[in-house]
């Protein structure tokens, strides 16, 4: 990268490199300059209207970089940040900011502190933990980086999450799931353990042509929570939710397109054996699916899973290994399953 060229930075859950490449690929006015393994640079844009419509992207961020921006030189060059901070707040609406957080190693020093002041006072912001303007300046090798995240919250935190359930798979990895089932040539969409609705409001919003979406759970409280979040979508006349257990087989008619986010963990009950449900799961698709639509399934259970589609009518077609942390802390590494009959 050129010394002192404003960027944007995107950052997503590792395993979406290719989710994410596509992505952007569909927008004539993004153009990506340096890719890592969860990183994305693209040539800067003063109007950031298209990045914050990316679906597959966690958060996204206006950079420069040069090996002299340290605290030291921003403290006296307080400028630089200035202008960051120009861009990231034209581009949102008058009162989106109020609080500002800057990430920097040493950050009670009199230079850090001294670049707090200069934000509090040129744009009436309060210092806060959990902030508004998130801006960091930090060290890779020999180069320092000063960024501005371009939103007030994660790009990942969608506006329709009115309610979520403890472990709800994210957005970016539900609109993953989805651009890997072929939607573009559904008619009828499927999804089974539908937890918050996560994966169905994220097909429909995407997908216009898809006549029919219906998911199921077997959980009163979680149909309930999800049904508040397809209200807030405004989808409540497009997605049909059901309470039925997969173990009655419920008949809801063919799919073009199955998906799912299997239980795993503590969303699974006591008395229930992980390899029989995932059984019932992978038969009931056999006879649900259409015989050339798709079936993407995402576990942490994957070598559980492997096994018994293995053993099925299924072939797995191509799957992708994820790798983040979870909002306590701990890692996870599931799995995406794409799937389709042999």
């Amino acid at each position: 990268m050129n010394e002192s060229k404003l960027e944007i930075k995107l950052a997503f859950i590792i395993g979406l490199r290719n989710i994410v490449s596509d992505e952007i690929s569909r927008y004539a006015d993004l153009h990506i300059i340096k890719k890592e393994t969860d990183l994305f640079y693209l040539d800067f844009l003063q109007d950031l209207t298209t990045v914050k419509h990316l679906r597959s992207v966690a958060r996204a961020y206006v950079i420069v970089q040069n090996s002299k921006y340290n605290p030291s030189y921003i403290s006296n060059h307080k400028s630089i940040l200035g202008g960051l901070i120009d861009i990231v707040i034209r581009n949102e609406s008058n009162d989106a900011f109020k609080t500002f957080k800057i990430s920097c190693a040493g950050s009670e020093s009199k230079e850090v502190r001294g670049i707090a002041e200069y934000i509090q006072r040129t744009y009436g912001l309060v210092e806060k933990e959990d902030a508004d303007i998130k801006i960091h300046i930090v060290k890779y090798d020999e180069i320092w980086e000063v960024g501005v995240q371009i939103t007030p919250r994660p790009m990942s935190l969608r506006d329709y999450k009115l309610m979520n359930m403890s472990g709800a798979m994210d957005p970016t990895i539900a609109f993953a799931v989805n651009s890997l089932c072929g939607l573009d040539k559904a008619n009828s969409y499927l999804n089974i353990f539908s937890g918050s609705a996560t994966l169905l409001i994220e097909a429909a919003q995407c997908y216009p042509n898809i006549e029919r979406f219906v998911g199921f759970d077997n959980d009163k409280k979680r149909i309930s929570l999800a049904i508040q979040n397809i209200k807030k979508a405004g989808l409540m006349k497009r997605i049909q939710l059901k309470q039925k257990d997969i173990f009655d087989k419920p008949d809801l008619g063919k799919s073009d397109a199955i998906t799912s986010d299997l239980p795993f963990g503590m969303a699974i009950s006591k008395n229930e054996d992980l390899n029989n449900l995932y059984q019932y799961f992978v038969d009931y698709c056999q006879e649900t699916l259409n015989k050339d639509g798709n079936l993407v399934i995402y576990t942490s259970e994957h070598q559980v899973l492997e096994r018994i589609i293995l053993n099925s009518k299924f072939k797995i077609i191509e799957t992708l290994d994820l790798n983040f942390i979870t909002s306590v802390n701990s890692y996870l590494r599931p799995k995406i399953f794409v799937c389709g009959f042999k």
